[in-house]
């Protein structure tokens, strides 16, 4: 909780500097400004790959603070402080389904991940201040739970205890944006883990292997 709670304390300084930049343009041409940020909403459309479900079912926030530096012409690099949730849900069309034992039917299945997530992007900005980018996302988790009811309709709720996740998430990011108006862009990212996110995986439900795999849509505003 204190590294969480410092870094909200990190969004909250990185707003104030924000407010304080010049706010007379959006553009890499500007060569007055080096720095420019803003703020970004919208949600992730997840699904852990290796659970034996398959469908980016789990939705869930992806929110935060954006900062853009110039590099040099129309290059920039981006580093954004975000909460992101992401998991997976069994789809209703694959439902009920055998676990691996193939003893146990299961009628309900989802995994719940919070991460506060960094990612770390090199952008290219066009004539019209759309941009596209790629890089690497660190994301530290927060909390996690994995949920299932069985045939009979009891629930089943495991925590990081029993089938841990792991403390951290290290995944590639390709993302474009595309300007809207004013300081409004829309926002499309893909990102995929490089690393499994499990210690140790839930026997019932999938393999030693999981990834988060996902798709993200949001509106950022840069001042």
């Amino acid at each position: 909780m204190a590294k969480l709670s410092q870094m909200y304390l990190f969004a909250g300084l990185m707003i104030l500097n924000l407010y304080t930049l010049p706010a007379r343009a959006q553009s890499l041409d500007d060569e007055e400004r080096t720095f420019f940020g803003g703020l970004t909403a919208g949600a992730n459309f997840s699904q852990v790959d290796g659970d034996n479900f398959a469908g980016y079912h789990r939705v869930g926030w992806n929110a935060g603070v954006v900062v853009f530096a110039k590099l040099s012409g129309s290059f920039a690099g981006g580093m954004e402080l975000l909460f992101a949730q992401k998991g997976s849900r069994a789809g209703q069309n694959q439902l009920p389904k055998w676990a691996n034992d193939q003893s146990t039917v299961l009628t309900d299945y989802k995994i719940q991940l919070n991460y506060a997530e960094v990612p770390v992007t090199i952008n290219y900005f066009d004539k019209r201040r759309n941009h596209f980018g790629a890089g690497l996302a660190y994301a530290q988790l927060v909390s996690s739970k994995e949920k299932y009811r069985d045939g009979q309709g009891l629930i089943y709720e495991q925590d990081a205890k029993l089938f841990p996740f792991k403390k951290f998430d290290l995944s590639c990011v390709l993302t474009g944006s595309a300007h809207l108006w004013k300081g409004f862009y829309m926002n499309i990212r893909f990102q995929y883990s490089l690393l499994t996110v499990r210690n140790s995986y839930n026997f019932l439900t999938g393999r030693p292997e999981q990834y988060n795999n996902l798709w993200c849509t949001r509106l950022v505003y840069l001042f």
